[in-house]
């Protein structure tokens, strides 16, 4: 733990949301202290004139580190990477390298989590007598196109970007997690995916946050 980064860092968001629990596994990566504020959905306080103040957006994760500001998660893992990692490989100093991480970040919330969501929604905070399995089907059947491009980059390399496990792997890591968690819909086998998957289950950031019952 870094003496510098002690009781300095504020994070606001949920426990139960994806992209805050992106940055809480990301602080556990880097072995950084923080206080984490609840807010968002049923905790509120994301539209109140204070929060919005500091994140227009009204969504979480919010990152407040001393008197700097910043919201989107993956552009916090970033900085989080960039301010206190010192040269660690989770976010790679090579422009190549790091630009392909940053492709995986940009392509997860582009991409990835448009079609996650409703799967999501529908299977995890929807009740059971008001699912439409049918739609819910035919939206999983969309993910799984897109899990398909992930299957296939894994099959040449241990991690998302090679040998080394970066904040790409945190960032899709943590929507697998929901893609694997999920039951009642017909999912397509996907090896590597599952291979990858397994190879960081067992660490303490994922135990911690991703792991726990999804709500």
């Amino acid at each position: 733990m870094q003496a510098d980064d002690q009781g300095q860092i504020r994070i606001w968001g949920r426990a139960n949301s994806v992209n805050v629990q992106k940055v809480l596994w990301c602080l556990r990566e880097l072995d950084l202290s923080y206080q984490r504020i609840d807010a968002g959905m049923a905790f509120g306080r994301n539209h109140d004139p204070d929060y919005l103040a500091m994140n227009p957006n009204g969504r979480v994760p919010t990152l407040v580190d001393g008197d700097f500001v910043l919201w989107e998660s993956n552009s916090i893992m970033r900085y989080l990477v960039l301010a206190y990692g010192k040269g660690s490989p989770v976010y790679p100093a090579h422009p190549r390298a790091r630009a392909a991480v940053d492709r995986w970040l940009d392509w997860t919330l582009s991409t990835l989590q448009p079609v996650d969501r409703p799967v999501f929604w529908a299977l995890v905070r929807t009740p059971v007598e008001k699912r439409d399995m049918l739609a819910i089907q035919k939206d999983a059947d969309a993910e799984a196109m897109q899990w398909r491009i992930v299957e296939d980059q894994l099959a040449s390399r241990r991690f998302v970007e090679g040998d080394d496990f970066t904040i790409a792997d945190i960032a899709l890591g943590a929507y697998a997690r929901r893609w694997f968690g999920v039951e009642g819909i017909r999912k397509p086998r996907f090896p590597h995916l599952e291979r990858w998957f397994a190879q960081f289950a067992e660490r303490p950031g994922f135990k911690q946050f991703i792991a726990p019952p999804m709500s």
